[in-house]
């Protein structure tokens, strides 16, 4: 598992790219992240979602989004 701030930037990195990917305001794809299935996912310490990249990561959100 990541150090906190080491999370914390990834989950930074991973609400701009979801803005820009999007193409939302920061303040609503940081809504859609916390009330995400795939934040709980790269939270849990039995997961390894936190291995992968932001842009996986993005990629993962954005089918949960889409109901895959």
């Amino acid at each position: 598992m990541l150090p906190d701030i080491l999370m914390w930037n990834k989950c930074g990195r991973i609400i701009m790219r979801l803005s820009e990917r999007l193409r939302i305001k920061p303040e609503r794809a940081l809504d859609v992240w916390y009330s995400s299935k795939t934040n709980l996912r790269l939270h849990d310490p039995n997961d390894i979602l936190y291995l992968m990249s932001d842009l996986y990561i993005v990629d993962e959100l954005i089918l949960e989004i889409q109901g895959r």
